[in-house]
Parts: C-alpha cells; structure tokens; sequence
C-alpha cells in the first residue's frame, strides 16, 4: 500500500504541476498545496470503484477542479469590490494563460445539464490532463467520439465563456 500511496502522490504532482505551470504567474494556490489538497480528497472516498488508471484521474480532475474553484470563490469574496465581474476567457482551452474558474465551473454546470458526458470529457482533458485514448477507455466510448466532443465542448465552452466576459 505505501508503494502505491507513493506512485499515485507522484503521478498527481506531476499532473499538478503540468496544470499549474498553464496558470497565468502569482497564482495564489501553489501546486504542492493542490497536489496535497487532491490526495486527502482521493483518500477520504470510502470504497473506491476505480477501474483503471484513466477513472482514477477522472476523480482526481473532478477533485480538482473543485478545489480550484473553491480557491476561485475564496479569493472572490475577499476582494474590496465584490460588484467587480472577473473577466471570463477560455485561457488554457484556447491556449492563453489563464482562466476564470469560477465562469468555467459555471460554464461547465451548464454544459453537464445538456450534455453529461461532453463535460466529462472536458474533466478528463483538461483537469486531469488525460490522452484521447485515456478518455476513451474511461468513458468508454470510441476516440473519433471522443475527439469529436472535446472539439465540441471547446468551441461551446469559448463561445459561453465569451459571453460571459462581456
């Protein structure tokens, strides 16, 4: 069991870190604290039914992503002038350097209640970092379908995101 505790903690701080460098510079949450963060989440699932290695970060991207969010809100709430709308952009989904996880969490509840699986492949993508092919055994789907929500859930994301932000 340490051996695997080990490998997994390893694999998050890889994930994590590849995440974080995306970020735009000054992020206040740091990548060991997301890391350590996503594993206490891991551990504290009661009998998990992970199949493989591709399900496993599937909720690792889904832990994360409320921790960024979370942090999203937390540092909302102590800005000096709440009535000040962040600017949403679809950053790391369209390549730029930063994202408004608040918008995107918000973008993606919306996505998810037209399309469960378009989210949960934008999940796997962009939060756990996972290949195509990883995706597709999660989901278990064929990759041409894969690939074709991921371009899907990118373009519909950008356009809400856009919207958002004006």
């Amino acid at each position: 069991m340490p051996e695997l505790a080990a490998l997994v903690y390893q694999q998050l701080r890889e994930l994590v870190g590849c995440r974080m460098r995306q970020e735009r510079a000054g992020h206040t949450l740091q990548a060991t604290a997301l890391v350590h963060e996503t594993y206490l989440r891991l551990l504290e699932v009661t009998n998990p039914s992970w199949k493989n290695r591709a399900h496993f970060f599937g909720a690792a991207a889904g832990a994360m992503r409320r921790i960024l969010v979370d942090h999203a809100r937390a540092k909302r709430s102590k800005k000096r002038n709440p009535q000040q709308i962040l600017k949403s952009d679809a950053a790391s989904l369209i390549g730029r350097d930063s994202v408004d996880y608040l918008a995107l969490d918000a973008a993606l509840d919306r996505l998810k209640s037209l399309d469960e699986r378009r989210c949960q492949v934008v999940e796997l993508r962009f939060f756990a970092g996972l290949s195509i092919e990883e995706i597709s055994q999660a989901l278990d789907v064929s990759e041409r379908t894969v690939k074709r929500d991921w371009e899907y859930a990118r373009t519909w994301l950008f356009r809400e995101l856009s919207k958002d932000a004006v």
